[in-house]
């Protein structure tokens, strides 16, 4: 029996609704010695409590899509896939923006791994890892950042070169330092450089939840906080300014939220873009508790920003985009919304997908396809000059 779907439901929903019933008949009904009748009765009532909150987790499984199998539920592999490839395009930038660097504190709470340097003395063998708070000129908006420097960006071999950018986002609500100590962003970065599968990049990873609790969707939202601005435009202007970054070939890489507001401002900021990749990403406006309106009422603006809508009513940009997903997320999000997005893409927008046949919409499908997204993604970033 699937892990996802109606099947496991009903037969925990059976169990649920038969446990209880079969304590009330059976209750009075036990014989036998009294501390056989009171084990007998403990045991009915625990397996009640067990088979609701079994049924609980299916639903909520089935409504998140979190796992999509047993195996995955109980740690197994979800890399099966292959991506489909294709090619990329780049252009200018202007803006102002800053960052301020500081050494990363206690309170940052970032778990030293085996790849990440945590002195000066290693960041020309692993790298380095700073805290980061940016500010953005063009919108007025702050956010705390994870900036990663690679490193060759220590070494003199590379000394007077430029990298290519990537801003990592986080799904909603998100924090950052999952993208650091969870999703190990910067040791996948390493470990496919070190194969030859990756070019080194700097990563600038943070949450898209600038204005948090609330859910913006990476929207300009009028008379309100003007995320994309701050996101497209500030970031890489505050990056390139403080660090050895180029202002143009960017890449954009998110999961959930992160991954439709990654393919969002790729598709919206191609002078700045050039790539992007959305593992479990989706293509159309959302309105809930979460968003309210971020659109100040405006249907025009709901649909400029629906990147499905766009790929039907106006010209197509000129970046590249990788999509993620398994076929077992299902819903309006999920597998069914990436197949529509992937028949509306036409050139000069190329599209690539990476299609597993089980996962869930958690970390451990992510796991498997990030390795393969960093080597796309690097593809199809500007050069390091």
């Amino acid at each position: 029996m699937d892990l996802l779907g109606r099947p496991l439901v009903v037969v925990l929903t059976v169990l649920a609704i038969g446990t209880p019933t079969a304590t009330y008949l059976l209750w009075s009904r036990l014989r036998g010695p009294r501390a056989v009748r009171v084990a007998t009765r403990v045991g009915l009532l625990g397996l009640s409590q067990v088979t609701a909150v079994l049924l609980v987790a299916a639903l909520l499984n089935d409504y998140g899509y979190f796992y999509g199998s047993w195996a995955e539920l109980l740690g197994g592999s979800t890399t099966d896939g292959r991506v489909v490839h294709s090619r990329s395009v780049r252009s200018a930038l202007a803006g102002r923006a800053t960052v301020t660097l500081t050494a990363r504190s206690s309170g940052d709470r970032v778990t030293p791994r085996p790849g990440i340097a945590t002195t000066p003395a290693q960041w020309r063998t692993r790298g380095r890892l700073e805290s980061v708070t940016i500010s953005g000129g063009r919108s007025g908006l702050s956010e705390h950042a994870f900036v990663w420097l690679p490193p060759q960006y220590y070494q003199p071999a590379w000394a007077h070169r430029t990298f290519p950018g990537v801003e990592v986002l986080t799904g909603y609500p998100g924090n950052d330092l999952s993208l650091v100590n969870r999703m190990n962003y910067p040791q996948v970065v390493q470990q496919q450089v070190a194969a030859g599968q990756a070019r080194p990049v700097v990563l600038v990873m943070l949450r898209p939840t600038v204005v948090p609790p609330r859910d913006t969707e990476c929207t300009d939202v009028p008379a309100g906080p003007q995320v994309e601005t701050f996101l497209a435009q500030d970031v890489p202007v505050a990056i390139r300014d403080a660090v050895r970054v180029r202002p143009v070939g960017w890449g954009a890489i998110g999961d959930s939220t992160g991954g439709y507001c990654a393919a969002k401002i790729a598709m919206m900021h191609s002078d700045v873009f050039s790539a992007a990749v959305a593992l479990s990403g989706y293509y159309h406006t959302l309105q809930d508790s979460t968003t309210g309106d971020l659109w100040g009422g405006s249907r025009v603006l709901r649909s400029l920003n629906d990147l499905e809508w766009r790929l039907q009513h106006q010209a197509p940009p000129p970046v590249s985009l990788l999509l993620t997903i398994s076929r077992q997320e299902h819903g309006k999000n999920g597998y069914a919304d990436t197949r529509r997005f992937l028949a509306l893409a036409r050139p000069p927008l190329h599209v690539d997908s990476l299609v597993v046949n089980r996962g869930g919409h958690n970390y451990a499908a992510w796991d498997g396809e990030l390795p393969r997204a960093i080597s796309w993604l690097s593809a199809h970033l500007g050069t390091t000059v």
